[in-house]
């Protein structure tokens, strides 16, 4: 079986977060750039498995700088047996369209059976990605999984809903996202980051792909205007004098919120 896991390079969520004010993008500067947490909880889904399913081959792929190229070895260092890293100057702002449809051509490349997701990234928080691809490669999207059972031909596992749970199952090939319900990664040994040295990593192009970022007739989003959010400004307080329902109703009605 060929397990994909879907990986993102992110600013590390202990430090600052910024946009960009002149291109609207993440300011990767302004922070230390880390491998996504809940990417790293999805390699360990798949390592898990394939530390009990011998023949299991786990592939860690993303689309990121040429200065990512650290950061996706950490998921070889973990254990992956191989990374896929897809980088294009063209890429830079690509909006969700055009990243699922790069991540679902690169999955489609390298062959899979089960491809394994994070259900949503720390940085753009878009939710929808594993979806998407899921869509675009035509399998079944089993998500927000807060436990996932991996069989023979098969993939299971639960998804919370308002109230209750959900139990979910599908054939393969599938792909599925997990939440931050599943357990922690494992951290990689001096052994691990040695071998990882060695391990294929191949570098994708939109070339290789296939996939023209500029084509006329696919849907794209892009930035037309950005500022800084402005200061908060203090609240209006009401004391109760006697009429400080009056005074209430009257700052409802004015603000348009009655």
């Amino acid at each position: 079986m060929r397990i994909v896991v879907l990986v993102k390079e992110v600013p590390d969520t202990y430090g600052d977060r910024k946009l960009s004010l002149e291109t609207g993008l993440a300011d990767r500067g302004a922070s230390e750039a880390v491998l996504d947490e809940i990417g790293e909880r999805s390699i360990e889904v798949a390592l898990s498995y394939a530390d009990k399913n011998p023949g299991t081959e786990v592939v860690v792929l993303s689309m990121t700088p040429q200065s990512a190229q650290a950061t996706v070895r950490k998921g070889l260092a973990m254990g992956a047996a191989s990374a896929v890293q897809v980088v294009d100057e063209a890429l830079l702002g690509a909006d969700l369209g055009l990243t699922a449809e790069v991540l679902a051509a690169a999955v489609q490349r390298t062959g899979f059976d089960l491809v394994i997701a994070g259900n949503q990234s720390t940085d753009g928080s878009g939710g929808v990605i594993p979806a998407m691809v899921a869509e675009i490669l035509d399998v079944p999207a089993a998500t927000y999984l807060t436990s996932v059972e991996i069989g023979e031909g098969t993939v299971s596992g639960t998804r919370a809903v308002e109230g209750a749970t959900m139990n979910v199952s599908t054939t393969l090939p599938a792909l599925i996202s997990i939440t931050e319900a599943l357990p922690d990664a494992r951290f990689p040994n001096f052994k691990g980051i040695m071998a990882a040295k060695k391990k294929p990593f191949e570098t994708l192009s939109l070339d290789d792909l296939g996939i023209d970022p500029h084509d006329p007739n696919a849907s794209r989003s892009i930035v037309i205007g950005l500022s800084e959010k402005p200061p908060r400004e203090a609240g209006t307080k009401i004391v109760d004098e006697g009429d400080a329902g009056e005074k209430l109703a009257e700052f409802l009605i004015q603000n348009r919120l009655a």
